[in-house]
């Protein structure tokens, strides 16, 4: 018995939304600043003036403006520590799952659960007393505590590849580490690698919104949606849109992040069982042996 499906329609509505939630975000973020035009002068703080639409900020200045050049921090130091904590997280959970020498699964794994032990936010705390970092420097902390969960996830999800006939195959037929890791491991987690993308790079954004807020990595003025929500905060009830936009587009980011991978998560799973669903040593699918064995 079949489990029943979502709809198609249900489906592209739901990539629909993921894509209108998140489009205004990214479009202010990354094209925000070529329309934010030069400073206008300073007036008075939490004031809702005829020269800004969306009033001044705590210290007198456009809140529009800074919206306009608020984001693109957040949004590429978010992409960045995500993109280098799977490139870390990647040959490491690869190594250990197809190592067959256990001294070398534990060097390369235990470490990291003593990381993983750490609180990620404390750790970026801890780390921001020694030094201070700065947009690459906070990054740089973000994927460093984000490598430790990705690269046990990387590993189970190898693990269960590597215990497939065909991999054993591959390495009878005298193939090489890299096209039996890349090649069909690394390809078989292709899924897997997509849901917790989508999960990750939202916790990124929770962590690099956090770390901002809290002055690590950026200056205590900078023009930074999560810096704009610490510093106005004192003016909520006078001039709220100080506040409430650039924390809106902080929450439609992550949101539709989510809805957006889930969707194509979805649409994939709906691809595979209108293909027929693949054996686990790759030589054929489900419907292709029901057929083989006169099974309609």
């Amino acid at each position: 018995m079949t489990k029943p499906t979502k709809p198609p329609k249900l489906r592209t509505a739901r990539f629909a939304l993921g894509v209108t939630v998140v489009a205004l975000p990214l479009v202010l973020a990354l094209l925000g600043p070529l329309f934010a035009g030069e400073p206008g002068p300073r007036t008075v703080s939490f004031a809702v003036d005829e020269g800004h639409w969306l009033g001044t900020d705590f210290v007198g200045r456009g809140v529009g403006q800074q919206v306009l050049h608020g984001g693109r921090p957040v949004v590429l130091t978010a992409l960045a520590a995500t993109a280098l904590s799977y490139l870390v997280a990647l040959p490491v959970g690869l190594a250990g799952a197809l190592t067959h020498r256990r001294w070398l699964e534990e060097l390369l794994m235990r470490p990291l659960d003593v990381l993983l032990a750490i609180p990620s936010l404390l750790l970026i705390l801890l780390a921001a007393t020694v030094f201070s970092p700065g947009a690459v420097g906070l990054a740089l902390l973000v994927a460093l505590v984000n490598v430790p969960d990705a690269a046990r996830l990387v590993r189970a999800a190898a693990t269960e590849a590597a215990a497939r006939p065909a991999v054993e195959a591959l390495r009878m037929q005298g193939e090489t580490w890299w096209r039996t890791a890349v090649g069909y491991v690394g390809r078989s987690m292709l899924r897997t690698l997509a849901a917790d993308a989508g999960t990750r790079l939202t916790g990124v954004l929770y962590l690099v919104a956090t770390a901002a807020f809290l002055g690590v990595g950026v200056a205590p003025d900078a023009a930074d949606w999560a810096v704009m929500v610490d510093r106005n905060r004192t003016g909520l009830f006078v001039q709220p849109w100080a506040v409430v936009v650039p924390a809106l587009l902080i929450i439609a980011l992550t949101t539709g992040t989510n809805l957006l991978f889930d969707a194509a998560l979805a649409n994939d799973r709906r691809s595979d069982r209108n293909r027929g669903t693949t054996r686990p040593d790759g030589t054929g699918t489900i419907r292709d042996r029901a057929k083989g064995e006169g099974r309609p």
